[in-house]
C-alpha cells in the first residue's frame, strides 16, 4: 500500500492539471484580447477564439460571428457565412448575432432582397462601417464603431455609434451592446413598428425547438423562456425583462440570455423569439406581437431632428438552464449596473 500511495498522488496531480484542458475552463476575469483585421475585430478570451466582430464582408450589416462557449462548443449558426451540412438555410440575412431593424426612416434595415415582401418597406438598407473608433483589450474587451444607415441611391437615413463590452464570468461569457442612432439635423427619424428586430441572435441548428423547413417537421430539444414565465412559442411577442434559449447537447446543456436595460425604450421589451432558432430584443413591434390589426403605429418611435436614441442590452453566454444558470439574479446584477 505504501509503494502505491506516491503513484496515487502523482495520478491525481496529474488529473488535476489536465482538468482545465478538459473542460476548457476559462477563469473569471480572464483577459479579453483584440485584434484588428483588414475587415473585422478578432476577439480571444483566455487564448481562446470568441468571436469576431465583421464589418468588411460586403454583407448588409456588421455583425458577431461565430459565437463560440467556453469549451469550443458554436453557438451561433453558420449560414450564411459558411456552409454546414444539416442547417437550415432560411433568412439568409440572419448573420449570427446582430443589431438591425425593418422600418428605419421607411427603410427596411432587417431583410434582404424579397424578404418579407408587402409587410415591410420595399426599399432595403445597408448598415455601413464608418470609422473603428476604438479596440483595447483587458479584464474587458471594448470596441467602439461608428456607422451610416444607407438606403438605395447612397441616400444617409440616419447614423449609429455602437460599443461592445465583452468580458469572461464564472461559468460563461458577457457582451454588452449599446446603440446610439442619431436623427439626421434637418429631419426626424422614424423608426416603426414592425415585428422584424432588432438586437438579434440566430442560435446553431441543434439549438432549436422543433420546427418546419421547407414543410418538413424537424426535431430539435431546445427551450425558450422569458422572466415572466411564458415558455416555448407562448414566448413570442411577449414582454418580459430577459428572454434566455437553451438547449443540450452531448449531455452538457448550453443557454443564452439577452437582457433587455430597464432605462431602455418601451422596456420591457418585446420578445421576437421563433423555434427555428431565432431570438431578439424588439421594441418597436408591439402593433404586430399584440395583434392590434386597426393600430399600425402602435409602437412607432420619432427621434427629433439631430436628436438621439440609446438602445442597451446584454447578452449571458452560459452553462445550464436558466435555473441553473441563475439567469435571473444575473439580471438583476445587470439591472443595478450605473
Amino acid at each position: 500500500m505504501k509503494r502505491l500511495l506516491p503513484l496515487l498522488f502523482s495520478l491525481l496531480n496529474a488529473l488535476l492539471f489536465l482538468t482545465p484542458t478538459i473542460c476548457s475552463a476559462v477563469p473569471a476575469n480572464a483577459e479579453v484580447k483584440l485584434t484588428r483585421l483588414a475587415d473585422r475585430v478578432r476577439v480571444e478570451i483566455a487564448g481562446q477564439l470568441f468571436t469576431e466582430y465583421i464589418y468588411g464582408d460586403g454583407a448588409s450589416r456588421p455583425y458577431c460571428y461565430p459565437i463560440v462557449a467556453t469549451d469550443g462548443t458554436g453557438l451561433t449558426r453558420d449560414f450564411p457565412m459558411k456552409d454546414t451540412p444539416g442547417e437550415d438555410r432560411d433568412h439568409p440575412w440572419h448573420r449570427s448575432l446582430m443589431f438591425a431593424h425593418s422600418m428605419v426612416g421607411g427603410v427596411d434595415f432587417w431583410n434582404e432582397g424579397t424578404g418579407d415582401a408587402g409587410k415591410s418597406p420595399k426599399d432595403k438598407g445597408r448598415t455601413v462601417h464608418d470609422t473603428l473608433v476604438e479596440t483595447s483589450s483587458g479584464d474587458v474587451g471594448i470596441i467602439r464603431t461608428t456607422n451610416r444607415w444607407m438606403a438605395p441611391g447612397e441616400k444617409l437615413i440616419c447614423t449609429d455609434e455602437r460599443t461592445i463590452r465583452i468580458r469572461s464570468v464564472p461559468g460563461g461569457r458577457l457582451l454588452d451592446y449599446e446603440v446610439t442612432w442619431r436623427a439626421p439635423s434637418d429631419a426626424p427619424l422614424l423608426l416603426g413598428d414592425n415585428k422584424d428586430g432588432t438586437m438579434a441572435i440566430r442560435l446553431a441548428q441543434w439549438m432549436t425547438l422543433p420546427h418546419k423547413y421547407q414543410k418538413q417537421d424537424l426535431p430539435g430539444e431546445g427551450h425558450i423562456v422569458t422572466a415572466k414565465g411564458d415558455r416555448d412559442a407562448a414566448a413570442w411577442g411577449k414582454r418580459a425583462d430577459w428572454c434566455d434559449y437553451h438547449a443540450p447537447r452531448a449531455g452538457k446543456i448550453y443557454g443564452v440570455a439577452i437582457f433587455d436595460h430597464p432605462q431602455n425604450l418601451h422596456h420591457p421589451t418585446w420578445w421576437m423569439a421563433r423555434d427555428y432558432g431565432l431570438f431578439a430584443a424588439n421594441p418597436f413591434g408591439q402593433h404586430d406581437f399584440e395583434g392590434l390589426k386597426d393600430q399600425p403605429h402602435a409602437g412607432d418611435h420619432t427621434i427629433p431632428a439631430g436628436g438621439s436614441l440609446t438602445l442597451r442590452y446584454r447578452f449571458y453566454f452560459h452553462e445550464g438552464d436558466e435555473v441553473a444558470a441563475q439567469v435571473a439574479a444575473r439580471y438583476a446584477d445587470y439591472a443595478a449596473e450605473k
